[in-house]
């Protein structure tokens, strides 16, 4: 039996296992005249809730991750056999909290996706230079055809690949590009000059994602395009690059089986392109300077040249839904996300071959199914409704919560706030909670509360030029208008002794993020984990009983249609 058909399988029978335990909602309707019936909206109980709370487990944390990131679970990559252990200990752990299937008499929420692993047999040609793959460069499509080829195409240099009227910036104004390959600079042009007044400083917008520029190549009519790798602006390492963007990638199936992208989107090092600007005559430093003086082409007049080999197939994995109604609005919800996937294994490596992914992210797995048992535990269930959406295919561009942000289960009008869990404090407790996006929504309020009442104060996120907030679950509700937050552990430790720990885990797990290294440690302190659980949980239970809703601030660019 094939992964896809144990999948399906598995669908099925965790549907049948949730009629058996008798926990299907048969309605909306019937699910809210019995929330309403069963539970007297009363003031919860501070004695209740603050034994609940201090009952939120460090060592319950710590078996989930271990067993999240277990060699057994081979990695979690979407539509493999980790994916049906992980789906197995997530329904399981979900139902024995007591929390209700989500999606009608199902914890599940089919994503279907569509896999394409490009032929790592290809050559890049810029002029007369050849890059070798997952060496000097990384290219695949999201066209479903077998064979994609772009022949001598005109390289154009465009600066930052930034078409935004709102900061009047248009590197797409002076040149046609169709039919062209263009070479694009990562991040955008306030991360190079913070204190020039350009885009949002040293903040990262939307504008310097990877993904936004595939995407407005591809309506701009360019046949390729191919974004210059420096570690600083885009926040990691070539190697995350060549281990992310090669073998199998996902996205959603596409109506036009991809044809609206452009032929061939890829990644250059930084020494690819000082070779090949080298070869027109120009420093690449240079015209990197000039990319910040003003949206910017420079036509190259040599031409880039490289075939890229698809095998696909459409495939399904799945959402993890899950809910505790509300006693008095059952109809509106909070809901918590944590995405479980990672990027499964790689046969071809030496020695160790599995992405275990334990803080990325078993750690925020863990930690929202700890969420699920603690509001569960309560004696009297919050006004709003708690959902927890545990998704799949976040490694591969946020595809499960974009799939359910496109396909709610609970409609976006009646969704009040979203809360993200991943990639948790391994490093011990802080005075400070690192608030991702800070500044955004008044979701801020309830989280400064909270805060406080741990004694804590809020804080920036360490680096805002990564652009974190477009590069997690959140951004998927934030950009249907539904207030997200994404908030934990800062960088100032409780004590001494905790900024020792600090220090030494620091030098074990840096440069692990993506790589077969990030594996659980005995040695870890998750009681930043635990820290920051509790916090979490009472945001969202706060705003689950407050009278109003989370609103955007009016400096934000999420708000509601």
């Amino acid at each position: 039996m094939t992964i896809r058909n144990t999948l399906s399988m598995f669908a099925a029978l965790a549907c049948a296992s949730t009629l058996m335990a008798g926990c299907t909602p048969a309605t909306q309707e019937q699910t809210t005249a019995e929330a309403q019936q069963a539970q007297t909206p009363t003031e919860q109980s501070a004695d209740n809730f603050k034994a609940v709370y201090d009952g939120i487990s460090t060592e319950r944390i710590k078996q989930d991750i271990i067993t999240l990131a277990s060699d057994e679970f081979e990695g979690r990559a979407p539509t493999t056999i980790g994916e049906v252990l992980t789906l197995a200990m997530l329904t399981d752990e979900l139902q024995k909290a007591g929390l209700q299937p989500g999606n009608g008499d199902s914890f599940l929420q089919q994503v279907d996706l569509m896999q394409i692993t490009a032929s790592d047999d290809m050559t890049l040609n810029m002029g007369t230079s050849s890059f070798a793959y997952k060496e000097n460069m990384v290219a695949g499509s999201k066209r479903e055809t077998d064979t994609i080829s772009v022949n001598d195409s005109p390289i154009v240099f465009l600066g930052y690949g930034v078409n935004a009227p709102e900061y009047d910036w248009n590197d797409y104004g002076q040149i046609d590009v169709k039919g062209k390959t263009v070479i694009v600079l990562v991040n955008d042009p306030g991360f190079a000059a913070p204190d020039s007044g350009l885009f949002d400083g040293s903040t990262m917008t939307y504008y310097g994602r990877w993904s936004y520029k595939y995407e407005e190549a591809s309506r701009q009519g360019a046949e390729a395009v191919f974004i210059v790798h420096e570690t600083a602006p885009a926040s990691y390492g070539w190697s995350v690059v060549a281990n992310s963007w090669s073998g199998p990638q996902y996205s959603l199936v596409s109506p036009d089986q991809g044809a609206s992208r452009v032929a061939v989107e890829g990644w250059i090092s930084r020494e690819a392109a000082i070779e090949v600007f080298a070869q027109a005559g120009l420093d690449f430093d240079e015209e990197k300077q000039k990319a910040l003086e003003g949206p910017y082409a420079k036509a190259l007049d040599i031409n880039a040249s490289v075939t890229v080999k698809n095998e696909f197939e459409q495939s399904h994995s799945y959402n993890v839904f899950a809910t505790l109604p509300g006693s008095e609005k059952p109809q509106e919800h909070i809901i918590y996300t944590a995405h479980w996937d990672h990027l499964g294994k790689d046969e071809s490596k030496d020695g160790d071959q599995i992405y275990n992914g334990a803080h990325d992210n078993a750690t925020g797995t863990a930690a929202i199914l700890e969420i699920g048992r603690a509001f569960a535990s309560l004696d009297t269930a919050p006004k709003r409704s708690i959902s927890l959406l545990i998704v799949t295919a976040e490694e591969q561009g946020l595809l499960g919560s974009k799939y359910y942000a496109e396909n709610p289960i609970i409609p976006l009008d009646k969704t009040v706030a979203n809360i993200n869990m991943d990639a948790m404090n391994i490093l011990g407790k802080t005075k400070d909670v690192a608030v991702v996006g800070m500044g955004k929504s008044t979701m801020e309020d309830f989280l400064l509360e909270a805060a406080t009442n741990q004694g804590r104060v809020l804080s920036q996120e360490e680096r805002p030029e990564a652009g974190i907030y477009y590069r997690s679950d959140h951004f998927s509700f934030a950009k249907f208008g539904v207030p997200a937050l994404y908030a934990k552990g800062g960088s100032q430790p409780i004590d001494e002794e905790t900024a020792n720990y600090r220090k030494r885990m620091n030098v074990i797990v840096t440069g692990c993020y993506h790589q077969v290294c990030d594996q659980y440690r005995e040695t870890w302190n998750l009681e930043g984990i635990t820290e920051d659980t509790q916090l979490l949980f009472e945001v969202g239970y706060d705003v689950a009983n407050a009278e109003g809703m989370p609103q955007w601030n009016p400096s934000s660019e999420f708000q509601r249609p």
